[in-house]
């Protein structure tokens, strides 16, 4: 399967901490610089609705070779359970799902180049267009695996200290 044909991609690993702690944890969309290998820094567009469904945030991305900001906007946000968010209104969709296991919580992270992703970057980028989707394909299909296991090590630290204090 050639890479620009992937539209989708999901990865999971087990976390030994709760789905509260990780919900906690991935939705502070202010700490993704911790562990995301591209996305440097981020932070709520309107502090007041920080988190909820319907807030919106940018976030500053960076390569050795260009850097860049989005917009996205956050489309589920049910604690516990699910975080995810839609880079521009309607280009690519980003998700975390927590799923309890008997040893912890399964995180699983998703991204979907949307439709209107794929038309967009045809519009602006003409001929170019599969190369660019291809790049930021193989970006997502890269950095998943990363920044899952960033999470990982940041969320069973989080667990580790909260049950020694207790």
């Amino acid at each position: 399967m050639n890479q620009t044909s992937i539209r989708h991609h999901q990865e999971s690993v087990t976390v030994q901490a709760s789905a509260e702690t990780l919900y906690d944890l991935v939705s502070d969309i202010t700490r993704t610089g911790e562990w995301s290998p591209v996305c440097t820094s981020c932070w709520w567009d309107d502090a007041v609705n920080a988190g909820q469904l319907g807030a919106w945030f940018t976030g500053r991305n960076e390569l050795p070779h260009r850097s860049w900001e989005t917009r996205s906007q956050v489309v589920v946000a049910e604690r516990g359970r699910e975080f995810a968010w839609v880079v521009g209104g309607s280009v690519v969709r980003w998700d975390f799902t927590l799923t309890p296991a008997d040893d912890g919580t399964i995180l699983s992270e998703s991204w979907e180049f949307l439709p209107a992703g794929i038309a967009m970057f045809e519009e602006k980028y003409g001929d170019g267009a599969s190369v660019q989707i291809t790049d930021r394909t193989q970006q997502a299909l890269d950095g998943i695996p990363k920044t899952l296991a960033a999470i990982k090590r940041i969320a069973e630290s989080i667990a580790a200290s909260e049950e020694a204090r207790s």
